[in-house]
């Protein structure tokens, strides 16, 4: 069973920059498609960003609203995939998902990943 579990929240101002972290375990990384997505209070989970598994060239989605802000990688040595978030604005704010699929057609439908951590809160204040 694969689990993942989330770091690096906290609190910024708007235009600093925060790195998630999202560290697995039970499984290979390197397989799965590996995304993020965030929730704010009152509103649905939304598809932030996606890496698709490394031998198929990992292939890199991304949200219109953090294309060329945000950053995902991933280090298969260390079983972790990375959120880079650069410029930080106060509506980025939420808790942060990471998520892992076995195999997706659709990478930003969050309805096809199997595997959730528990998330990581991102506050930004303006």
């Amino acid at each position: 069973q694969v689990q993942l579990i989330e770091s690096g929240g906290g609190l910024v101002q708007a235009g600093d920059s925060l790195r998630l972290s999202c560290a697995a375990s039970g499984g290979t990384l390197s397989r799965y498609t590996m995304a993020w997505f965030r929730q704010a209070p009152g509103k649905e989970r939304e598809f932030v960003s996606a890496m698709g598994p490394t031998g198929l060239g990992a292939t890199t989605y991304y949200a219109d609203s953090v294309k060329g802000r945000f950053t995902i990688s991933r280090d298969n040595a260390k079983i972790t995939v990375y959120l880079q978030m650069d410029s930080l604005k106060p509506e980025d704010a939420a808790m942060y998902y990471c998520a892992g699929a076995r195999a997706i057609l659709r990478p930003r439908n969050l309805n096809g990943y199997d595997y959730w951590g528990q998330g990581t809160q991102v506050t930004v204040s303006s």
